[in-house]
């Protein structure tokens, strides 16, 4: 199976979750290509990418789109959590604007979104997962990527204050891959 992402932070958390599958990179497989992410939806995003690398490599393929959706905001940066800066900004940048932006809302709630597609020519399965907190009030932490530096969850720790193991459990690819394994296997039967 093809983890069709060129993010190694991704890959990573694929793989621990995904431990008894065997899931092949986009670079192991010599497919140099990133999808343009240009669906107004996380379902229309992972199913585009599934779907175009499924037509490279006629392989079964897992793709994933997610996102920060902040409530004070009206669900921005949604679909553009990654881009709405430009394809050039850093986390870092992206970070301190949405800080900046949410300070001035007393509602600091957020939701991480993250949708995943299993697609093998015929089928698609799709997992869903959805881990709710708040913006953070300043960046913290040294683990993890994007925007976890500034997800607050309810026990005060952000995303990137958590082990990879502790955040493996609850973040919303985790329990959107979790979802996915259990349609998988039911699917199977």
């Amino acid at each position: 199976m093809i983890a069709a992402t060129n993010n190694k932070g991704k890959l990573k958390e694929i793989r621990e979750i995904l431990s008894n599958e065997k899931i092949d990179s986009l670079k192991e497989k010599n497919i140099a290509i990133d999808v343009e992410e240009n669906e107004d939806t996380f379902l229309g995003n992972a199913l585009k990418k599934a779907k175009e690398i499924y037509e490279i490599a006629h392989e079964e393929v897992i793709a994933d789109d997610s996102g920060l959706c902040i409530q004070a905001l009206n669900d921005f940066p949604g679909v553009l959590t990654h881009r709405f800066l430009g394809e050039d900004a850093t986390d870092e940048m992206r970070n301190t604007y949405l800080i900046e932006k949410v300070n001035a809302y007393p509602n600091r709630h957020a939701k991480v979104v993250c949708v995943i597609v299993y697609y093998n020519g015929k089928e698609t399965v799709i997992g869903n997962g959805e881990l709710h907190g708040v913006i953070s009030k300043n960046r913290r932490g040294a683990n993890g990527f994007g925007f976890d530096e500034i997800f607050e969850l309810p026990n005060g720790k952000t995303l990137a204050e958590l082990t990879p193991d502790e955040k493996n459990e609850v973040s919303a690819r985790a329990l959107a891959l979790q979802d996915l394994k259990r349609k998988l296997v039911k699917k199977s039967k």
